[in-house]
């Protein structure tokens, strides 16, 4: 079955994000999506660490380490660009500044809840980050990751096996092979890429689906 590489996957993310929203990307993943938005439209990122309205990663070579994102990897400054301290940058994530975040997950639940900092495996080092704060703050939580985890498992459940990170946060699902919009329980497949069937997904997910 086709599916998506993670950078067209990013960039079906920043299809979506609309002109004049401020915008966070989270550590990993996430953080490709600010390549793909296109220069002539205006989308003002933020990053924890202190940073509105940073740009895509810089050529290689022409990084400076000295500019990076929350995630520690090298951005570029777009016109315009502020710093500020990180308790700022967290009142602003608090206080529902932010339109939209983009986090990668390792459950989402069919109501919208997010389990992305710890698998709860004895060996298994958490790491939340600002992911708490981002996901009862932002206005949407769209998530970006496969779909299926390497043993086949889908990552989309009806109840998250692994810690939560937020309750019923989560409105739109990015993977490999499918979008998915998620409200009050019931999930709507809004793309679908490559051979992906609505049967194969639901062979896969094994929740109800509607297909739009």
């Amino acid at each position: 079955m086709s599916r998506l590489s993670r950078d067209q996957i990013a960039a079906r993310v920043a299809r979506d994000i609309p002109a004049g929203a401020y915008v966070n990307l989270g550590i990993g993943l996430p953080t490709l999506v600010a390549n793909h938005i296109p220069a002539s439209r205006e989308v003002i990122l933020h990053t924890e660490n202190g940073m509105l309205g940073f740009g895509p990663a810089p050529a290689k070579g022409d990084e400076d380490f000295d500019l990076i994102n929350a995630g520690k990897q090298p951005v570029t400054e777009l016109p315009g660009c502020a710093y500020f301290h990180h308790a700022d940058s967290f009142a602003m994530m608090r206080g529902g500044h932010l339109d939209v975040c983009v986090l990668g997950a390792f459950q989402v639940s069919r109501h919208g809840d997010l389990a992305n900092w710890h698998t709860g495996g004895p060996d298994a080092i958490p790491a939340v980050g600002g992911a708490m704060d981002l996901a009862i703050g932002a206005k949407d939580v769209y998530i970006m990751m496969d779909l299926l985890t390497k043993d086949g498992q889908s990552k989309l459940v009806q109840t998250c096996s692994y810690p939560l990170t937020g309750m019923r946060c989560v409105s739109r699902v990015y993977t490999d092979m499918a979008v998915f919009d998620l409200d009050n329980g019931d999930i709507t497949v809004i793309d679908m890429f490559g051979d992906t069937t609505p049967n194969a997904l639901r062979d896969l997910v094994k929740l109800p689906l509607e297909f739009k």
